[in-house]
């Protein structure tokens, strides 16, 4: 971005170059008239100019095309990260493990995760449009940047897909867990019906009366009602759960668990409910059986007192007291029916509920006692009343009946069945009551048989009490039929009257609805008229409803007639009139309903259309007076408003202009179907037609005049708002600040660039859009011209002084601009200048590597430096330029500045060179150091390789150790240039007397001083080596001449003479070739005698010690301080020279020195010259400190450092990869990880790390394995990686080890390899010694001690014992068996 502004400020930079190169062309063309002979040169110049121009403009394209392209590459990079760093945290939220443990957590969680998919899904189209961006800027690139982003995009699909599918697991998981939370709440609002159905079932009592027990039924049946109410509830819990568990809720055995104990406590309570039920209703069986037990009870007590009354013993109400009795015992048998009904109903509970036998049975056992009771007190009462005056009573009764009879007869002769329907009904009410008298005395009729029955057994009087009771028997039996036909007669006079009381009351009902039918009243206005509708209405509908009467009257009085019989015929006349007077008045009445109904719809019709026209005359009246307002606008916002409202007034004219058709329509359907007020309807149609003409051109002139004043205010407005822009704006242009520094009046300048270039481009446009509409007004004639023209010249009066205030005040800020900025530029230039004089590093570096990025940063510091010379140089010039412009103390102020600033760049520009030429010794300084080190650290190298302790066993050995010394030699030779150089250098440096001459002196002494002694050093390994292979040479040849004297040794020894002449002469001639052959090898053996140079180094050894010993003894000087070695450095030095004792040893052991076991037995002391020079004491010599040598390695073999040696071979970092477990098996882990692996004898180990090494701590607790019998080799087979080895062990596993380059690898191979064969060989033959091979030709060291007092060392000789007996002169070698 920072990039792109800057091409931004550059191509604003070029702008204004082309506004001088248009200038150029223009002088080019005006020199090139004016001087003709100079205008191919002109044009030249021009088109180098031109050429340029293009060139950095097409450079200027390409750069904001490639600056397009990176930014929109950054831009996707911004957004890609800002993408992927959202998609992060979202998966992150959405990740979260949080399980909600209420019904609103899981709601807010549920909330939280919908909005994270709503923020989701509004990422999607940024998503795509990344992707889109991003397959653009990809497509066809193959560099590595482009993969990576390739890499990028498809994670980024990957992550995008994987946050959909998080997304939708995790609102699986919050929708079960919301479910279970909904599921948990009905559980618990289901508990809690079911603890309220608990705590009533097991809190109700059975009633004790009939009453509680209704009660209590009445309240279990509402408790079961709810229960039925909360059953749909519970029932749906129970199904929520046995869904949720097939659905695989995740808590599914809690849901279960709910699910199961709700439904049995629900089924159970419902068992337990119904239980209660039938227990309640039994109750209430008992309750009923027992109140019914009771009220009976207190009945037979109740008549258990009357029946015990005994004062029947007056004569005169004996009669009564017999008769009451006699209506007792009838009232007593009636209720006899209420005992059987008791004790059936007691029998059949007892049926049905064995339980309640003992209740039961108790209480109907006291019930048929006080039955019992009472009715042998009423026998006996009714014996005792009528023994008391039989005959009397009899007598009393007989005349009481048959006075009651009589009277009865005279009522039932009577002809009155009643003259309306009135007296009809009062007649039947007499009949009823005489038929239940009847009822009574046909009991006392039969009590009189009984008692006449008594008398005459009694009394002999029997013939007049039969008499007497058979007339009163038979006069009783006639007057039934009377009352049954008088009964019939009432019935039909009844009938009669009810349909004549019918027929009048509905002829009465027509006549009063016939006056509204025929009404003539059609109303006045329109709501009358819809009243009289609507009672219309009513009346049809009465008369609909009232049909099925009249029709149900019609058939009861044919039906009469017929039923008639003949006699009556007469009578019929009368009935049918009023039937037929009937039927012609409904009919009637149907009709004028009918055509009332017809006149009241043309009347509303009629008084609608009038009311529709009065309303719309209204409504115009009212708009009318609207347009006819002279109100005038006093501002353009008022004018609007009215505006705005005459259009909404002229919109409702226009949708009116429907509602005045519809009425046209209306008025013309009336007219056209001969409405009654025909005339008057078109006369008020016409008056709605004219007065809505009028009322539109109202609207339209009202709109003109309203469009006017519009106009007018808003020039007005715009008038007054330009005026005062002008006078604001005049303010500004009017001020006389011209700023009090560089950056103020650089902001008044912009600030004031900006507001002339704002005012001029706003203000011309404004101005001339007020000029333009004043003159609109002027031409079209408005009423108010000469105040438009008014308004007009004053606006263009004030902008015209405001433009010359603008010009007054830019030339001013200018000038200012000018000073100012010249005395910024100075001050920044000189700050510039300070500010990289305080950079100006002090510090040489330490290393040639660090001074030459100093001097790198010096060379950019220069040319930093070089490009503040342009701002010098300008400053100088403004400088020049405005103290001509200037005088007094502004021109010293600038000539004060100039000087500073010039002062302030020389200083600069010296310590710069001064800088540079310091960094330039430094650098030559440390090349000549790092020369120096170089050789110090190959002479280093070359030390180590002379002191290499290098073992030849054999004379080709020795001479390739010889060579390769000499190889040294050459290549210590072929450094000589580089030593010379070196030297040079510092020579020149200290001729140049460097700063560091004394450092570089010393440098150089020490270089001379190492050179010397590595010389030195070659010198003496060089003949160690000789002696060496002089010693070794002696060997060889001992070795075969031993063999050839074992193999000569039986010809001479041989004790056979020959048994005849041939065997003779052919055994002298085998000897005299032996002895020629003898002859032959005895210059060999001279050559064997012959001292070797170790031999004579000894023997000048001992002379030296004796001539030291025959001097006579001198006093010591004193000896000087030694420092003691420490123990390392003692450690070391026996070190070192047990190993070089060891290597002669070995040497001259390897090559027959020692003799074999057998042979050292005959000659244990004794050389091959006599026994007066033992060779181990030329040995012994070289292992004193004088001749001590410590050979290095050779430098074509690996250091110390790279080969594995003693316990701890080799340890280092290695990336691992575990491959098979066993032969048939592969490791369950077979991922590469990086691990400390350290060698050891026959074992490799694993670690985490050194430190873990070194504390004994493996890898995961992994044990070392063991290298017995494996096999280490180049992984060729595998291809994913380089440098790869493979280990494979004996029990079948195998590893993998990558290492970092090739030389590491093969390394490592060759240091398993060599653990792997040392530990085999020393399983095989472990008494053998180390560090012999079976390559070697020489015999073995013979494992003697070198305490011991046999041949032990190698035996010297000398020329004094050639005289020793010859046969054992050979012995010092061993026999081969």
């Amino acid at each position: 971005m920072a990039l792109q502004r800057k091409l931004t400020g550059m191509e604003r930079d070029l702008e204004a170059i082309q506004g001088k190169l248009d200038d150029l062309n223009q002088e080019a063309t005006k020199l090139g008239e004016e001087h003709p002979s100079q205008k191919p040169e002109i044009q030249a110049g021009l088109a180098e100019i031109q050429e340029v121009w293009e060139d950095l403009n097409n450079t200027m394209k390409a750069r904001e095309e490639s600056l397009g392209e990176a930014g929109k590459i950054q831009g996707f990079l911004r957004d890609l990260d800002d993408f992927q760093s959202w998609l992060s945290r979202t998966q992150t939220a959405i990740a979260s493990e949080d399980n909600p443990t209420s019904l609103t957590e899981a709601e807010r969680l549920l909330a939280q995760h919908q909005n994270i998919r709503n923020e989701v899904d509004n990422y999607k189209e940024d998503y795509q449009k990344m992707r889109a961006v991003g397959e653009e800027v990809t497509q066809g690139q193959t560099d590595a940047q482009h993969m990576f982003l390739s890499q990028r995009l498809q994670a980024l699909d990957t992550g995008w897909n994987e946050l959909r599918q998080m997304w939708e697991n995790r609102r699986h998981l919050l929708a079960q867990a919301f479910d279970f939370q909904t599921f948990l709440r009905d559980v618990k609002q289901a508990e809690g019906f079911l603890n309220n159905q608990e705590y009533v079932l097991s809190h109700t009592e059975m009633p004790s009366t009939l009453q509680g027990a209704e009660a209590a039924i009445k309240k279990h049946e509402d408790f079961l009602t709810t229960m039925d109410a909360s059953e749909d509830k519970i029932s749906g819990v129970v199904e929520t759960g046995r869904k949720l568990m097939s659905e695989g809720n995740a808590n599914s055995d809690k849901i279960q668990e709910k699910t199961d104990s709700i439904h049995e406590r629900h089924q159970k309570n419902r068992r337990a409910a119904t239980e209660l039920l039938a227990k309640l209703k039994d109750n209430r069986e008992l309750q009923h059986f027992l109140q019914d037990s009771q009220e009976l009870t207190l009945w037979i007590n109740e008549k258990m007192l009357t029946a015990q009354d005994l004062s029947y013993d007056e004569a005169r109400n004996l009669h009564s007291k017999w008769q009451k009795h006699q209506a007792f015992m009838a009232e007593l048998g009636s209720n006899k029916d209420w005992l059987d009904k008791i004790d059936k109903e007691g029998k059949a509970l007892v049926c049905e509920k064995p339980e309640l036998e003992p209740v039961v049975t108790q209480k109907l056992a006291d019930l048929h006692r006080l039955w019992e009771e009472l009715e042998s007190t009423t026998q006996t009462k009714a014996q005792c009343l009528f023994d008391a005056n039989r005959a009397e009573l009899f007598t009393q009764s007989c005349s009481s009946l048959d006075s009651w009879l009589k009277n009865l007869s005279g009522q039932l002769q009577s002809d009155d069945f009643g003259k309306d329907l009135t007296s009809v009904n009062i007649l039947l009410q007499k009949q009823q009551m005489l038929e239940n008298q009847m009822e009574v005395r046909e009991k006392e009729v039969e009590a009189l048989q009984s008692q006449a029955l008594a008398l005459s057994q009694e009394d002999s009087n029997t013939v007049e009490v039969d008499t007497k009771q058979r007339g009163v028997q038979d006069r009783f039996q006639l007057l039934l039929d009377p009352l049954r036909a008088r009964r019939m007669k009432l019935l039909a006079s009844k009938e009669e009257h009810q349909f004549n009381r019918d027929l009048e009351d509905e002829i009465l009902w027509v006549k009063e609805r016939m006056p509204l039918a025929t009404s003539m009243d059609h109303g006045k206005d329109l709501p009358s008229v819809q009243l009289l509708m609507k009672k219309n209405q009513t009346l049809q509908k009465e008369i609909q409803g009232h049909q099925p009467r009249i029709d149900d009257i019609q058939a009861h009085g044919l039906t009469m007639r017929r039923g008639r019989g003949e006699e009556e015929d007469g009578g019929a006349g009368p009935l049918e009139g009023r039937l037929a007077e009937l039927r012609d008045m409904w009919s009637q009445l149907i009709s004028e309903g009918e055509q009332r109904h017809g006149r009241l719809t043309e009347a509303h019709r009629a008084q609608q259309f009038y009311a529709d026209a009065a309303e719309a005359e209204a409504w115009m009246g009212e708009q009318e007076l609207h347009m006819m307002s002279d109100e005038k606008a006093k501002d353009e916002q008022s004018a609007t408003a009215m505006v705005k409202r005459h259009q909404g007034v002229e919109q409702a004219l226009e949708d009116y202009a429907q509602t005045i058709h519809q009425l046209a329509n209306s008025s013309r359907l009336m007219v056209t179907g001969e409405h009654p007020e025909s005339e008057r309807i078109t006369m008020r149609q016409a008056q709605v037609d004219k007065l809505y003409a009028g009322l539109k051109d109202l609207a339209e002139e009202r709109r003109g005049k309203l469009q006017e004043r519009l106009r007018l205010c808003q020039l007005k407005k715009e008038v007054d708002d330009l005026e005062q822009w002008i006078s604001e704006r005049e303010v500004v242009a009017g001020s006389h600040e011209l700023g009090q520094d560089y950056e103020h009046v650089t902001m008044l300048r912009d600030r004031f660039r900006e507001f002339a270039r704002d005012t001029s481009a706003i203000g011309q446009e404004r101005v001339d859009s007020v000029n333009a509409l004043a003159d609109e007004l002027i031409d079209s004639g408005h009423p108010e011209n000469a105040t438009v023209a008014e308004w007009k010249d004053g606006l263009n009066d004030a902008w015209a002084d405001l433009l010359e205030l603008i010009d007054t005040r830019t030339q001013m800020l200018s000038a200012s601009y000018e000073l100012h900025r010249f005395h910024q530029d100075a001050k920044e230039t000189l700050g510039r200048i300070q500010e990289k004089s305080t950079q100006l590093p002090e510090e040489l570096g330490r290393d040639l590597n660090t001074v030459q990025h100093l001097h790198r940063q010096h060379t950019t510091y220069e040319h930093d430096i070089q490009a503040l010379s342009g701002q010098v140089r300008q400053v100088q010039e403004d400088a020049s330029r405005l103290q001509k412009a200037y005088a007094g103390e502004k021109a010293e102020d600038i000539q004060k500045h100039d000087r500073s600033v010039a002062e302030a760049w020389s200083a600069l520009l010296s310590a710069s060179d001064a800088r540079c030429q310091l960094l330039l010794d430094t650098v030559e300084k440390f090349r000549f150091f790092n020369m120096v080190r170089d050789l110090m650290l190959w002479m280093d190298g070359v030390n180590l390789q002379i002191d290499a302790h290098e073992n030849p066993r054999d004379v080709s050995s020795a001479e390739l150790v010889i060579t390769n010394h000499q190889d040294i030699k050459a290549e210590i030779e072929a450094r000589a240039d580089s030593f010379t150089s070196c030297i040079e250098m510092g020579s020149s440096l200290l001729a140049k007397n460097h700063y560091a001459s004394e450092e570089i002196r010393e440098k150089l002494k020490q270089l001379d001083d190492k050179r010397d002694e590595i010389n030195n050093k070659w010198q003496e390994k060089m003949g160690w080596l000789q002696i060496v292979l002089e010693v070794l040479q002696f060997g060889r040849d001992a070795s075969v001449a031993e063999s050839w004297l074992a193999s000569q040794e039986p010809i001479v020894r041989t004790a056979e003479l020959g048994g005849n002449v041939d065997e003779v002469e052919s055994l002298i001639k085998r000897h005299e070739a032996f002895e020629k052959l003898a002859a032959g090898w005895e210059e060999r053996f001279g050559l064997l005698e012959k001292l070797t140079t170790l031999e004579e180094q000894d023997r000048k050894r001992r002379r030296e010690e004796e001539e030291r010993l025959r001097r006579p003894p001198t006093p010591p000087p004193p000896e000087p301080e030694v420092v003691q070695p420490t123990q390392e450095e003692a450690q070391d030095t026996d070190a070192g020279t047990s190993l070089d004792q060891t290597t002669l040893d070995q040497s001259v052991s390897v090559n027959g020195v020692h003799s074999d076991p057998d042979t050292s037995q005959d000659s244990e002391t004794e050389s091959v010259n006599g026994p007066g020079r033992e060779r181990d004491s030329g040995l012994a010599a070289s292992s004193e400190p004088g001749a001590r040598i410590e050979p290095l390695p050779s430098a074509t073999l690996p250091s110390k450092v790279s080969e594995p040696s003693g316990g701890e071979q080799m340890e280092g970092m290695l990336c691992r990869k575990h491959e098979m477990e066993s032969f048939s098996k592969k490791a369950a882990s077979r991922s590469w990880q990086n691990v400390h692996c350290v060698l050891r004898k026959d074992s490799l180990g694993f670690y985490k790390d050194s430190k873990s090494a070194a504390a004994g701590i493996p890898y995961h607790g992994e044990v070392p394995v063991s290298l017995t019998e494996a096999v280490c080799e180049v992984a060729h087979d595998y291809k994913k990686r380089k440098h790869v080895f493979k280990l494979r062990l004996s029990e079948g596993k195998e590893f993998l080890f990558q290492a970092k380059d090739d030389p590491e690898m093969n390394t490592w191979i060759r240091s398993i390899a060599a653990s792997i064969s040392g530990g085999s060989a020393a399983e095989r033959s472990p008494s053998a010694p180390k560090g012999l091979s079976r390559a070697m030709t020489m015999p073995p060291i013979s494992p003697i001690s070198p305490n011991s007092g046999e041949a032990g060392g190698v035996t010297m000789r000398n020329k004094e014992g050639k005289e020793r007996d010859r046969e054992k002169r050979f012995s010092f070698f061993g026999k081969k068996k």
